[in-house]
C-alpha cells in the first residue's frame, strides 16, 4: 500500500534563508532556529524546543534573533528585519509582538491590517499568514553592551 510521500525540508535551507539584518553596524545579530516538540510529563503535555535534524510540513519552528550593541554609543530607533524563509509561513503565536510585510518590505503593519491582491481573482483581500514576506521589530533604544532577543514562530509549508 502506498502512503502519502513525506516531504523533508533540509534544515540548512531554512537557516540559509533567515539572514536577519539591522541598520546599525554597532549591533551584532545572531539567528537560531528550533523545532517545537510536544512531550508528556507528569504535569501534562509541554512544548520543548530542540535543534532540528529534519523538519516536515506542519512542524512548528521558533526563530530567535539575538542582538547586542557592541559599540560604545547608544543606538536609537533600532530595527531588526528578517525575511520570511519561503519554506515556512508565519504562525499566529506571538504575531502581535512584531510588524509584518506582505510586499517584500515596502510597507509594514499588523497582519490584520494588511491587504494583498488575490492571485486568482485579481481582487484585494485580507492578507493571511502565508502572505507574509518579512517580519520586523522596532526597539526605541539599545544601550552600549545591552543585549536581548526577538522571536517569531513559523509553520513548515
Amino acid at each position: 500500500m502506498l502512503g502519502k510521500p513525506t516531504v523533508l525540508i533540509t534544515v540548512a535551507s531554512i537557516y540559509a534563508a533567515t539572514p536577519a539584518f539591522a541598520q546599525s553596524p554597532a549591533i551584532q545579530l545572531n539567528s537560531d532556529v528550533e523545532l517545537a516538540q510536544e512531550i508528556l510529563t507528569e504535569e501534562g503535555a509541554q512544548t520543548q524546543f530542540v535543534e532540528p535534524a529534519k523538519v516536515v510540513p506542519g512542524d512548528k519552528l521558533r526563530f530567535t534573533i539575538s542582538y547586542r550593541n557592541v559599540g560604545s554609543d547608544l543606538v536609537e530607533d533600532f530595527v531588526v528585519t528578517n525575511p520570511m524563509p519561503s519554506a515556512v509561513m508565519l504562525a499566529a503565536e506571538g504575531a502581535a509582538e512584531h510588524e509584518v510585510s506582505v510586499d517584500g518590505g515596502d510597507s509594514w503593519g499588523a497582519l490584520a491590517d494588511m491587504m494583498v491582491t488575490d492571485a486568482v481573482s485579481g481582487e484585494p483581500r485580507a492578507a493571511i499568514a502565508a502572505d507574509v514576506t518579512h517580519v520586523r521589530w522596532l526597539l526605541a533604544k539599545v544601550q552600549p553592551g545591552e543585549f536581548g532577543q526577538v522571536q517569531y514562530f513559523a509553520i513548515v509549508r
